[in-house]
């Protein structure tokens, strides 16, 4: 099996295609195998690689709180890549993911070509950071003590993930199936870590502000706990574009694949055309239909 080495845990990798790279960073009731749909797209014309998160088997699953958490998932994404040899890469995540891609920007800019930030937002504001994080401490316990496999189906009726059923039950079924064989150890300790000790994206606002990476952010209309965080950092990012998708939950990619492959391959398009820009400072206006000057 291909691992790269990271700090304190080896990380398991799957590559097919060429072209520039595109790195994907799966969701925490995920693993590498949700981006098949996107890796059958993008490996015609691009370079796919795909990874476990550390504690997600085939990866290693460290046994102490200090191997996990935002800086560890972030600095993971970078040791793919550098075991690979490459330098700069368009960067994909979904929620778990989309926090690490998103962080990956601000902490190694120069290292990506562009991030698509899907789903990004679970407990972020800060009224609903205490109540997020004993959600986290509660299911980290439910894994530990039940197994993952009962715990699955539990997330996956989910407010967020019943939208996955009602469209594709087979497909749901599939998600289900993945998530009762993660390790229970690495999804408690990814949960108590990572989820629950990440800062708030609402703290990151100045950081943002100043991030030039182009940044694609997308979400379901039906993934309540991301559409305000969603729109923040679609107001706060220079180069961020906001696609929302209709009667659609949290794992996007997985809902609505077609529509989710094509929007990426628009962006990607644009980026590398230069044609995704910062936002035409006369668009920030306000209220007002006519603004304060007009081009000439």
């Amino acid at each position: 099996m291909p691992y790269a080495q990271s700090s304190g845990a080896r990380l398991y990798f799957e590559e097919s295609g060429d072209g520039h790279p595109i790195i994907f960073a799966h969701e925490f009731g995920s693993d590498y195998r949700q981006w098949e749909s996107q890796v059958r797209w993008f490996s015609r014309s691009y370079r796919c690689i795909t990874f476990n998160a550390r504690g997600y088997p085939p990866s290693d699953v460290p046994g102490d709180d200090s191997s996990y958490g935002q800086d560890r998932a972030t600095d993971d994404i970078a040791a793919v890549l550098k075991h690979l040899g490459i330098d700069k890469a368009h960067v994909v995540g979904l929620s778990m993911g989309a926090f690490a891609a998103l962080h990956f920007g601000l902490r190694y800019p120069e290292r990506a070509s562009c991030l698509v930030v899907a789903g990004c937002g679970s407990g972020a504001p800060k009224s609903e950071r205490e109540t997020f994080r004993k959600q986290c401490e509660a299911t980290a316990e439910r894994f530990l003590k039940e197994g993952s496999a009962p715990v699955a189906r539990a997330l996956g009726l989910g407010p967020t993930r019943i939208q996955l059923r009602n469209k594709d039950p087979r497909g749901w079924e599939e998600f289900v199936r993945h998530l009762g064989e993660h390790s229970p150890i690495g999804s408690a300790l990814t949960l108590r870590n990572y989820q629950a000790l990440r800062p708030s994206l609402y703290d990151l606002t100045p950081e943002l502000a100043r991030m030039t990476v182009p940044v694609l952010l997308i979400v379901g209309d039906e993934d309540d706990p991301c559409l305000d965080a969603s729109v923040m950092l679609k107001q706060t990012i220079p180069r961020a574009g906001l696609w929302m998708v209709p009667r659609t939950g949290h794992a996007v990619n997985l809902e609505e694949p077609a529509a989710f492959n094509h929007a990426v391959q628009e962006f990607l398009s644009a980026v590398e055309r230069g044609q995704w820009k910062p936002r035409d400072p006369q668009s920030l206006a306000g209220s007002g239909l006519i603004g304060s000057r007009t081009r000439s």
